[in-house]
């Protein structure tokens, strides 16, 4: 597998069976910094900011189970809910401090994506360890929006979590991840093609697709489905850390994490640093690499 910019060691927790693959780089007894992918991407999103942080920090970012260079479960082995990523998550960062050496404070979350909800669901359970947030194009609470989705996205949510046409387009044709890494959908400014094909690689086979489909098909819109709770309380939580620096880092081009979701965040951490891109979309550490990474870089160094 060409992974270009990601030359870094793969490390392995098993729980329940199955290999959860994570990163581990950097500077042991650097304070850690936990970024969490969503979907459909996985830990390569982070190559830059790994590559930029690690001479002073530990970075960790795990690959969440049926993504990356994890393992790939069925619906038999594995539930695919917000629930079992928050539990994946806390059993990892468990074995860190317990069996790794991380401390059990002084963490940094980096979150997009799916790693809002996932992440601050954990953070909620480990307030006291967590001293700064990331926030790039993610969501961590009911959509600002209100019940109904909007009508651009109605068509697109109910074909791809309804229906068998959304099953082939998902497990068959990958589709979803191909537009996801196509102008103008996750990306404004056109991915070079092995960059592309490392992004799409963990989902080379059809069975190795199940994940992002459930993804999907886990978002909760309303009080109707199963990881509505858990998201309540990861919304709840937030305001918790608004007394610690905050970092958002925001793709004004976004088609589904849009300005109105951006407001919500300003709004529950009122003192955040904000840096807006106004030519970036939902991968914004793609399109604005070149000024995010250094953001990032010296918000941590403060």
């Amino acid at each position: 597998m060409h992974l270009p910019g990601y030359p870094f060691r793969p490390r392995w927790f098993v729980r329940e069976g199955l290999r959860h693959h994570y990163l581990d780089e950097g500077e042991a007894t650097g304070a850690p910094v936990l970024m969490l992918h969503g979907n459909p991407s996985w830990s390569y999103l982070w190559r830059r900011l790994i590559l930029a942080l690690r001479g002073e920090h530990r970075c960790l970012a795990p690959d969440h189970l049926g993504m990356g260079l994890s393992d790939k479960p069925g619906a038999d082995r594995y539930s695919h809910t917000l629930a079992s990523r928050v539990a994946d998550l806390d059993a990892l960062t468990g074995h860190l401090i317990a069996e790794r050496g991380a401390p059990d404070h002084g963490w940094t979350l980096v979150m997009h994506d799916w790693g809002g909800p996932i992440g601050m669901a954990w953070a909620a359970r480990h307030p006291g360890r967590v001293s700064r947030l990331v926030v790039l194009n993610t969501a961590a609470f009911p959509n600002p929006h209100g019940p109904r989705v909007r009508p651009a996205l109605r068509l697109p949510l109910w074909l791809l979590r309804e229906t068998r046409l959304g099953e082939r387009l998902f497990l068959r044709h990958h589709a979803f991840a191909r537009l996801a890494t196509l102008p103008p959908f996750g990306v404004r400014h056109r991915l070079p093609g092995d960059v592309r094909a490392a992004f799409l690689a963990p989902g080379d086979q059809l069975e190795h697709r199940l994940a992002v489909q459930r993804f999907v098909q886990d978002i909760p819109l309303g009080p109707g489905d199963r990881s509505w709770p858990l998201l309540l309380r990861a919304g709840e939580s937030v305001a918790a850390f608004a007394d610690r620096p905050v970092l958002i880092g925001w793709g004004l081009r976004d088609p589904v994490f849009d300005p109105l979701m951006l407001r919500e965040w300003r709004r529950r951490l009122p003192n955040a640093q904000v840096h807006l891109f106004p030519r970036a979309g939902h991968y914004v550490l793609e399109d604005a690499h070149d000024r995010l990474v250094p953001a990032v870089t010296a918000f941590l160094r403060r």
